[in-house]
């Protein structure tokens, strides 16, 4: 569970709801406070029992590098409304939307895609379809295939447990100790439940079963030939480091470990996240933008 550190927005940073076709999406939009966007926006997407709040501390340094930022909840999760349909929370489902909020939100300039966790799984089903050409996509604390160790072990639990006992159940037993246990301050607490409870049962059981069973895409993935960045803390808890870098080889991207950061860096290490995610989506923008300039 990510675990949002303060919950006050930042100058330039403001919710924002975003109409498709499928649907409303929450949102939060950051645009930089001079108001000059100059560089190509980018989509951020949480992980399991996570939310576009996730983003808060990277959120303003990214946008001050000259783009809009949004970080979304997928469907299903906190303020993002979704059906009782088990269909509508698969990977491919998720990335279908995925696509069709970078198609909504781009106004035909590429767009820089990042998942965190089990968002990148859903956004590296984005990536592959091709229906949406992004300008990079970034891997954030995610693995190639189904996820392993205590996180897998956890999942089965709440995979077993939500159906039948409720999230109240899984907040009181498992989510509140642990929170109360790293002394995690009251208002953030409160938080967590509300957006625990806010979620969809049938979104978080489907995508707890897409997280611990997703298939291994890398070779897929490393067909598309989009820039791509593997980024996870030196103490990552989820997929095991060797294995995301593993990852990073495969797919011959560039692979960033960042110091002190374990499975959520936004959170953990905010500052040297943004930095690597700005660098690397410079260096992404830098050969097309003289091209693009003159195509607009």
């Amino acid at each position: 569970m990510s675990t949002p550190r303060f919950l006050d927005l930042p100058p330039g940073v403001a919710p924002h709801k975003i109409e498709t076709p499928q649907g409303i999406f929450a949102a939060l939009e950051a645009l930089p406070v001079s108001g000059v966007v100059e560089r190509w926006p980018a989509l951020l997407v949480p992980g399991l029992t996570g939310s576009k709040e996730d983003f808060i501390a990277v959120l303003q340094t990214l946008a001050h590098s000259g783009r809009r930022v949004l970080a979304i909840d997928l469907r299903g999760q906190y303020e993002t409304p979704g059906p009782d349909d088990p269909g509508a929370y698969t990977c491919a489902a998720l990335g279908a939307d995925v696509d069709l909020l970078a198609q909504t939100l781009s106004g035909g300039e590429p767009m820089h895609l990042v998942g965190h966790s089990f968002g990148g799984l859903v956004a590296r089903e984005a990536a592959i379809d091709g229906r949406t050409k992004f300008a990079s996509f970034t891997l954030m604390s995610s693995g190639p295939s189904g996820i392993v160790g205590q996180r897998a072990r956890n999942g089965k639990t709440f995979l077993e447990e939500v159906p039948v006992l409720g999230l109240e159940h899984v907040w009181s037993t498992k989510m509140e100790p642990e929170a109360l246990a790293n002394g995690v301050p009251d208002e953030i607490i409160a938080f967590l439940h509300k957006r625990l409870l806010a979620n969809s049962p049938t979104a978080l059981s489907r995508m707890a079963e897409q997280t611990l069973n997703a298939p291994d895409r890398t070779d897929e993935l490393r067909q598309i030939e989009v820039p791509t960045l593997v980024l996870y803390g030196e103490h990552d808890d989820g997929w095991p480091a060797e294995l995301q870098s593993e990852m990073a080889a495969r797919l011959e991207a560039e692979c960033v470990v960042l110091p002190g950061a374990a499975h959520s860096p936004a959170v953990e290490a905010p500052e040297t996240t943004a930095a690597a995610l700005i660098r690397f989506w410079n260096a992404a923008e830098s050969p097309h933008l003289d091209t693009w300039s003159n195509a607009v």
